[in-house]
């Protein structure tokens, strides 16, 4: 199982979720592969059971929503909505707050599921633990005119 990496760029995925028609088995297992750290669940066996239980009965809209129970617990979601043949799905971590205030993934698609699960892989994107160390690196290359100057006032 893969993490988000160097080796699969978030969005890549998006891409092919934007240009999907429907979901396949296939392609619901290579998102489960590319975004799930938590997919199968030891210590939640029931959860990745259901969503095993949802893909294997062609479930998409239920799996999605599973799954974002099970990779993303603090997340849920906001707001659905169909609008001129299009379906929004807006993810949310704190759903109490005002629109203007929440920061919110928003996605659309024609396709409720894709909508979902385009929204599911956003916020997986923006969750996903970075690589950075806890010191900040520093530039190596510093501007010629760069003179270093002591401003302590030795009065």
């Amino acid at each position: 199982m893969l993490l988000f990496s160097d080796q699969h760029h978030p969005a890549e995925l998006g891409e092919q979720l934007r240009d999907a028609s429907a979901v396949t088995p296939e392609f619901m297992a290579e998102i489960i592969d590319r975004t799930c750290r938590r997919f199968p669940s030891f210590g939640q066996s029931a959860k990745t059971a259901r969503v095993e239980r949802l893909i294997q009965s062609d479930a998409w809209t239920d799996a999605a929503l599973a799954l974002i129970d099970l990779e993303l617990p603090q997340w849920q979601v906001r707001r659905l909505a169909y609008d001129q043949g299009e379906w929004y799905c807006a993810l949310s971590r704190q759903r109490e707050l005002p629109d203007w205030l929440d920061q919110s993934i928003e996605a659309q698609h024609a396709d409720l599921a894709l909508a979902m699960l385009t929204a599911f892989v956003e916020a997986r994107h923006v969750t996903a633990p970075s690589s950075r160390t806890s010191v900040p690196a520093v530039t190596r290359d510093a501007s010629p005119v760069y003179e270093p100057v002591c401003s302590d006032n030795f009065a």
